[in-house]
């Protein structure tokens, strides 16, 4: 398969090295379109693919177009694009914000695959939530469900609003887990451990209570209940957490980050 990635920051070239990792494609088989010539030339150092700091003939030859770029600077790239784009190539959009009938009118193009991606995804961890034009076909959806899934798993979606949601659960959900993580390890700061003893114990706390949510045959409920003992430490900390409302100000924050997302995608 031939592959060009338009914009090679954080995520899209968490996209290029999975699919590298899993021999999806070959190093000369990937094109690389970067601007900023600092990046190009560390690209070029790495040889993680063809690179070059133009849209040009050859993204007319790949068989996928991963647009990559900030939503901002889709502006200065389309028309350049749209001057190269052949009728059978697919689009894959992971820009967040700019919604499928948008891209295929400034692309004149039908054929596009919008995704919400997560940053876990440079770690091969991520989770994207895609979805597609009504002209995309079943053969090609899932020849680009199996290059997304390099870098995690993912889910499709009928309706394109719910990427709206993906955008605020998943797309943003790494930054609440950090401030939550980063509010623990203030607290244990604050009881006299130093910065890192403090981290340790929360950063393996986290991790451990991760592959129980995996693991164990319960619900999250019982998975409270099971350190939460009556009258003991655990429960005098969900008290103060429920008297706080922190679980309705998680809700309400997510809610802030999906009416944002809208907001974004209806210009």
């Amino acid at each position: 398969m031939r592959i060009a990635i338009v914009g090679c920051g954080n995520m899209g070239m968490a996209f290029a090295k999975s699919f590298l990792q899993y021999n999806l494609v070959s190093t000369e088989n990937l094109l690389l379109i970067e601007k900023s010539a600092d990046r190009s030339a560390s690209l070029k150092q790495e040889k993680a693919g063809v690179v070059v700091d133009t849209i040009g003939p050859r993204v007319g030859e790949v068989d996928l177009i991963i647009l990559s770029v900030k939503p901002q600077d889709f502006n200065s790239v389309h028309e350049a694009l749209r001057d190269v784009i052949q009728p059978n190539q697919m689009i894959l959009s992971i820009m967040a914000g700019i919604p499928i009938g948008q891209i295929q009118d400034k692309l004149n193009h039908k054929l596009v695959v919008r995704a919400m991606p997560n940053t876990p995804a440079m770690l091969g961890m991520g989770i994207t939530g895609f979805t597609a034009a009504k002209e995309v076909d079943m053969t090609s959806l899932r020849r680009v469900e199996n290059l997304i899934n390099a870098t995690g798993r993912s889910i499709f979606l009928e309706d394109e609003a719910m990427l709206d949601a993906v955008t605020a659960l998943s797309g943003s959900g790494p930054a609440y887990f950090y401030y939550v993580v980063k509010a623990m390890v203030d607290a244990g700061r604050q009881m006299g451990f130093d910065d890192a003893v403090s981290s340790l114990l929360v950063k393996q706390t986290m991790l451990g209570a991760y592959h129980l949510i995996n693991t164990a045959d319960k619900s999250l409920d019982d998975l409270i209940k099971a350190v939460a003992s009556k009258g003991g430490t655990t429960e005098a900390a969900l008290r103060a957490f429920e008297q706080g409302d922190l679980a309705e100000t998680l809700v309400t924050g997510i809610k802030a980050a999906q009416q944002r997302a809208t907001e974004l995608s209806n210009g």
